[in-house]
């Protein structure tokens, strides 16, 4: 890698760690070229990115970032995975290291927040950003639609209560 390549890498890994929700520090040693290449594309479909990360230019880079206390994770063969939304980067890790054990998480760090391994778990243990607007669009109709039914309660029981009136008066 020339010098000119290696600024240019430092810059877009720095504005990596500055424009992601979340990035999740592992170890890849043994994990093979077919198993990473599937690593990525699950990595992407989720709308986030893998790169295998020089240790000394991802610490140049973090330099002046607010996850500038992950760099102590950068050690031995890394890779950094991450993503806009906080949950998708960890949520495809963890899931891909269920099947392969040879993917170790070693932390990461959202925003100013560094995790350590057990952090990037229960990250992903979160529901997705669409999921929570979701759950909240569906928790702000409940009420809406309790209160149409309460409203309508006594209407319907009036209803019936005339109704029944009116089969006794036909029946007499």
């Amino acid at each position: 890698m020339e010098r000119a390549e290696k600024r240019e890498f430092v810059t877009e890994l720095s504005e990596v760690f500055k424009a992601s929700g979340s990035v999740v520090v592992a170890h890849y040693a043994g994990v093979t070229v077919a198993q990473m290449n599937d690593f990525r594309s699950k990595m992407r479909a989720a709308g986030g990115t893998v790169k295998v990360a020089k240790n000394r230019l991802a610490k140049i880079a973090l330099q002046g970032t607010q996850s500038e206390t992950m760099s102590d994770l950068f050690k031995g063969q890394t890779l950094i995975a991450y993503a806009a939304d906080p949950i998708t980067a960890p949520k495809v890790v963890m899931d891909y290291a269920k099947t392969n054990d040879k993917l170790v998480i070693l932390g990461g760090s959202m925003g100013s927040t560094a995790l350590n391994a057990d952090g990037v778990k229960s990250l992903a243990t979160l529901p997705s950003l669409d999921e929570l607007r979701a759950k909240l669009l569906g928790m702000i109709q409940t009420p809406a639609t309790r209160i149409a039914g309460v409203v309508q309660a006594p209407a319907g029981q009036l209803a019936r209560v005339l109704a029944a009136y009116a089969k006794k008066d036909e029946a007499a």
